[in-house]
């Protein structure tokens, strides 16, 4: 009778005898031990079976440790743990069965004294499942560990939020949020490209079925345009292919790169043929022009131009969109939209395309209701040159902020470049900030400490503001249809004399300011709170306080002309208010839609040739004043 069996007849489990030093191959003994009597009482079983089985046991369990520490490192385990998870779970149901099932064959074997039979064709499948034992307790211990790593470092956050928040107490400081945090720490003219998406605003307005509707599937199956952030591009409009424009790298210095576009000879071309349709006073051959080069940047800009004088503002809007995806289509790969160290030199000819077509989709966002999405792009174009700021967007960042309820840029913008840029001096600067901390102030959300450092701000600096522009009351309060009282009507100093006496180019950017956000003033809130601020001004000015001079001495001096970035500005504004103070040395001469006022000093790297006097076949092969419907 072999050892096995002897074991069972006595009622003892495997693995109870004391270890000696030859145990270790207690396995392979037994399995020696038992093949004769094996062979004897079983005579079934072929010798491949009895080999392969043998082979199977070995390769199993060698080692009787193996069962007890057969655990694997830490780095393989989490290695593996990505590609065994889903595996294990189908695992475990499968070898619970098995396992069961084991189980209830060998108490039926051990009740059964002739049942080695059964128990030898059972062994090679139970081997495989004590094998995968230790491996599901690994699993275990694996959860156990990333769970309690988990918890402590939750453990360890919760303790630094704490720690914080007890020293934002102590010192006086407000709690602000982590988000908050990154946004201070970010440079000013940072752009998110989440916000670049109109799409996205409009849908934390009205949700995304009311804002997608049935464009979804659309979309989907849009396979041949490419992935931009600026704008988004449709299944309708023609398929893209390269047209000319690239984009290079001038010089990279003190950590700022400086790139421009370039027109290769081919689009040299179509511009020549399109600055002839242009001479042609003749809209039709401008749609011509697209028919054959669709994505040809000057066409769609002026063709956008007619479209909206026509009141078509979905095609004006759309042909803008379009141009802004071509010129996105040749950036360098080294040209960043975010990281605001970009620069474009808008007295390159080519590069002038790029900050139109910028602001035209700006004003068209802000027309459409998303001011969060305008801001950002506004502040993607003061990125391109701030030092000389050729569309002068300091003129309508601020009313782009405050639609966005986005005072703490405002406010940030102004602290940091009041100094080298005297944004005080600017009649919507001097007015929005104190808007803008007023409007914090009435913020339920913030400690009483924040609120009163707001509301005091806010009064001093709109008392600043009335003092320096006093012409800015009176237009303001008559486009709010509010009648002031018979103390503030009586006084000379916002009396009609005052306006009367101003300079044309600050009559101009007032009239501008007005125009654009007198609607933020119609609240009766902001009338009172005006209304307290101008009696303190009135009782300063009779004390005969110094800075009321002294801020008349700088009207005079300071605003006797503008420069020409403003009156390009106030051009592409169309403000009737404001463009009917341009002086006559600017309207006097043709403005393109195209390239409106360009500058004294504009670098062009080609020259139109000289036009011949015969009439070109290819422009003059339909009427040259009809208008007809534009198609594109």
């Amino acid at each position: 009778m072999s050892r096995r069996a002897l074991r069972r007849l006595r009622g003892e489990q495997r693995g109870q005898e004391p270890l000696e030093p030859g145990a270790l191959r207690l396995g392979l003994e037994d399995r020696d031990d038992g093949g004769e009597e094996d062979e004897e009482e079983v005579g079934q079983l072929s010798s491949d079976s009895r080999r392969r089985r043998g082979r199977r046991e070995r390769s199993a369990i060698s080692n009787l440790y193996e069962l007890i520490t057969s655990e694997e490192p830490e780095d393989e385990l989490l290695s593996k743990a990505g590609g065994e998870d889903h595996r294990l779970k189908v695992q475990e149901s499968t070898e619970n069965n098995e396992v069961t099932k084991n189980g209830e064959l060998e108490a039926n074997q051990e009740q059964d004294g002739d049942g080695l039979l059964h128990e030898n064709q059972t062994a090679t499948s139970s081997q495989p499942n004590l094998n995968n034992k230790p491996r599901k307790k690994k699993k275990k211990k694996k959860n156990k560990k990333t769970t309690i790593g988990e918890t402590t470092e939750d453990d360890g956050l919760e303790d630094i939020d704490s720690i914080l928040e007890k020293i934002e107490v102590t010192n006086g400081l407000s709690n602000q949020s982590h988000s908050s945090v990154i946004m201070e720490s970010r440079p000013l003219l940072y752009v998110e490209h989440r916000h670049l998406n109109p799409e996205t605003e409009l849908k934390r307005y009205f949700g995304a079925r009311a804002v997608l509707g049935d464009q979804r599937p659309r979309q989907r199956q849009r396979q041949y345009h490419r992935s931009t952030w600026l704008t988004i591009p449709k299944s309708t409009w023609p398929r893209y292919s390269k047209t000319g424009i690239t984009m290079r790298v001038l010089e990279s210095k003190r950590g700022v790169q400086h790139f421009t576009f370039e027109h290769h000879r081919e689009y040299q071309q179509v511009q020549f043929q399109f600055l002839n349709a242009v001479e042609s006073m003749d809209p039709n051959n401008i749609v011509l022009l697209l028919q054959g080069n669709p994505y040809h940047i000057d066409s769609l800009l002026q063709l956008s131009d007619v479209c909206r004088l026509q009141e078509d503002q979905e095609m004006a809007r759309d042909l803008i969109e379009r141009a802004l995806y071509s010129l996105e289509c040749a950036f360098h790969p080294l040209f960043s939209l975010t990281s605001g160290t970009c620069r474009l030199d808008y007295r390159r000819t080519e590069n002038r395309a790029f900050y139109l077509v910028l602001f035209k989709h700006m004003m068209f966002l802000e027309r459409r209701g998303c001011p969060r999405t305008a801001l950002e792009f506004c502040k993607l174009i003061l990125s391109l040159d701030p030092d000389n700021d050729p569309l002068c967007l300091l003129l309508i960042i601020d009313l782009l902020a405050l639609r966005a309820r986005d005072y703490g840029f405002l406010i940030r913008m102004f602290q940091e470049w009041e100094n080298h840029r005297n944004l005080s001096q600017l009649p919507n600067f001097a007015f929005s900030v104190p808007l803008a901390y007023f409007f914090l102030s009435q913020q339920d959300d913030l400690p009483e400490l924040e609120l009163s450092s707001a509301r005091a701000n806010a009064s001093r600096l709109i008392q600043q503001a009335l003092i320096m522009f006093p012409g800015v009351l009176m237009p303001l309060l008559d486009r709010c249809s509010v009648r002031p009282d018979s103390v503030v009507l009586a006084h000379p100093f916002f009396g009609l004399n005052t306006q009367i006496s101003q300079p044309p180019a600050l009559t101009q950017l007032v009239a501008l300011y007005i125009g654009r956000t007198y609607s933020l003033w119609k609240d009766s809130t902001i009338m009172a709170w005006l209304e307290t601020n101008v009696r303190e001004v009135l009782q300063r000015v009779d004390a005969g306080e110094p800075t009321v001079e002294e801020s008349e001495r700088r009207r005079k001096v300071r605003y006797q002309s503008a420069p020409r970035n403003i009156y390009r500005h106030v051009i592409l504004s169309e403000m009737k208010e404001a463009t009917a103070a341009l002086p006559l040395e600017v309207t006097s001469q043709p403005v393109m839609g195209f390239d409106p006022l360009p500058p004294l000093d504009s670098i062009t790297s080609y020259t139109r040739p000289r036009r011949p006097q015969e009439f070109d076949p290819g422009l003059h092969t339909f009427s040259s004043y009809s208008v007809a419907p534009l198609v594109v």
